[in-house]
């Protein structure tokens, strides 16, 4: 027999052995000699008194063995002579495809921009050292997409796209850890990510997947309004059937190439906003409820905060934990902020994005002349902004918390994660009034909730503008575009995902997209 139950266990109770066991056990009025195994489903913390909680979720096995094996097999089957599905990008969207693919009998030939993940680390150790962008190679482009190298945070609220937990198995199938299939809000970590997409790349490789590194689409040959062949930067043409497009919101390329080419695209709502940073001990005592450092049962403390201004949500977005603040800008000429964690969490900084609801339909009167890139020009004028005020490099400008809402230029700067560096700035009136004047009011609200959040001590640092696309390329329902015929727009490039679960099982429905239509 096995019964799911709900247990509740304090700091103290957490060291004692067995501890699951004993409360599974009076929980359900039996000896705990009949209790041949107590399986973890689900961890989460309340830190909402000042009794932390952690509270299990578990399955409690009465005079019953449990399973070996998890319930999800991957089945891989060689398909280096099998039917060809041109998958372009290699993010989450784009390697789940490829994976995919491979499970219903199909043959994944991958086209990515950038690099694998060992080379790509020389681009971003120049973009942090040098200050050099490599518009193929950098934190949004190459092997594992985004993700890679800015943080692998699997938290996601898509639960009606898909089979989450499929997505979290192959994870640990590929390397990862099983505590992700536990915690409620789990994550990999920027150090071990790299890892498992290299074995997903080599899964891949050895049933007869094919991944072109370095590889550039540059155009697609259409007649007929049905997609004939894609041509590569090096002038080579690649004749295709059907192509699952999955380059990722910061692609600017792709949708501009779709533009010039009259092809359907829309422009969407998005959001925008800062990095604010604070010493990790401060929000953990926030959170924790204590002084000084917290105990070390507990993980770095997050926090998650949303507040109306104006009619529009002022949110945070991607907290990180005990992380860093990166450049994630992918060309010259812009600065562009975003977050990530190693797996222990254990850095001495959180960081958050700080970000605002944009309505594409009421906030963009001036960028109208640019159609469906509306959002992404404006986009392009604040990063352009941001590299201006910071100096011209990958420096970023920042200012201290209070001295942003208060509209003071900050004679110095707090200490940091971002490794490019700082530069004092009025991010106060360099960013948009929709913005800027929300963010002020927003950040002073945060303080209200979070009592010791709004303060000095912490800087905001500028900008956060690539929280999700601001295009939306259509498609029809069974998730081809309604005026391509082959073209298969797919993930966060698309508009259909917010993050690596999602945007991975919106790969997963358009392999299979394609599949039913070969």
């Amino acid at each position: 027999m096995i019964k799911d139950l709900q247990l509740r266990v304090n700091l103290i109770e957490e060291l004692t052995e067995n501890i699951l066991l004993h409360k599974a056990a009076k929980q359900l009025g039996v000896d705990a000699s009949e209790i041949s195994a107590v399986k973890v489903l689900r961890k989460s913390i309340d830190a909402r008194k000042k009794e932390i909680i952690f509270n299990y979720k578990v399955a409690a096995y009465i005079n019953e063995q449990i399973p070996e094996k998890s319930d999800y097999i991957f089945d891989y089957k060689d398909v280096s002579k099998a039917k060809e599905v041109h998958i372009i990008g290699f993010g989450p969207a784009g390697m789940y495809a490829a994976l995919r693919c491979i499970e219903l009998g199909y043959k994944p030939v991958v086209l990515e921009r950038g690099k694998n993940v060992q080379n790509r680390r020389r681009d971003i150790k120049a973009i942090n050292r040098d200050h050099i962008v490599n518009e193929d190679s950098n934190y949004c482009f190459g092997e594992g997409g985004a993700g890679t190298y800015s943080d692998g945070k699997l938290y996601t609220r898509s639960l009606k796209r898909g089979d989450v937990r499929r997505i979290f198995e192959n994870l640990v199938f590929h390397g990862a850890t099983e505590q992700i299939l536990v915690d409620a809000h789990p994550h990999i970590g920027t150090n071990k990510l790299p890892k498992i997409i290299e074995n997903i790349r080599e899964n891949i490789l050895k049933f007869g997947g094919e991944i072109h590194f370095e590889t550039r689409v540059v155009d697609f040959i259409i007649k007929n309004n049905k997609l004939q062949a894609i041509q590569l930067q090096n002038g080579t043409e690649m004749a295709v059937s059907s192509v699952i497009l999955a380059t990722g919101h910061s692609a600017r390329d792709i949708y501009e190439l779709l533009h010039k080419k009259q092809i359907a695209l829309k422009a969407k709502s998005f959001a925008m906003g800062v990095r604010v940073e604070h010493p990790q001990e401060i929000i953990d005592q926030i959170q924790y409820h204590c002084s000084g450092e917290r105990d070390e049962l507990l993980p770095a403390a997050a926090y998650s905060l949303v507040q109306q201004v104006n009619n529009r949500g002022v949110y945070s977005f991607c907290m990180c934990p005990g992380g860093f603040i990166v450049p994630a800008a992918t060309a010259s000429g812009e600065v562009v902020v975003n977050g990530m964690s190693p797996s222990k969490r254990n850095n001495k900084f959180a960081n958050s994005g700080i970000v605002v609801e944009l309505d594409i339909d009421q906030d963009f009167k001036k960028y109208e002349k640019f159609g469906p890139l509306k959002g992404l020009e404006f986009q392009k004028d604040l990063e352009k902004i941001a590299f201006l005020a910071g100096g011209r490099t990958q420096a970023a400008p920042a200012q201290r918390l209070v001295d942003f809402v208060d509209g003071k230029i900050s004679t110095d700067l707090n200490d940091c994660s971002y490794q490019p560096g700082l530069v004092s700035a009025p991010i106060h009136s360099l960013l948009p009034k929709i913005i800027g004047s929300r963010l002020r009011k927003g950040f002073a609200a945060f303080g209200q909730k979070m009592h010791g959040y709004y303060t000095n001590e912490a800087n905001i640092i500028g900008v956060e503008s690539r929280t999700s696309s601001p295009i939306n390329i259509p498609r029809k329902e069974n998730l081809e575009h309604p005026e391509i015929e082959g073209l298969f727009p797919c993930g966060e490039g698309g508009g259909y995902a917010g993050g690596i679960v999602s945007a991975a099982m919106d790969g997963e429905r358009c392999a299979e997209a394609v599949i039913a239509k070969l």
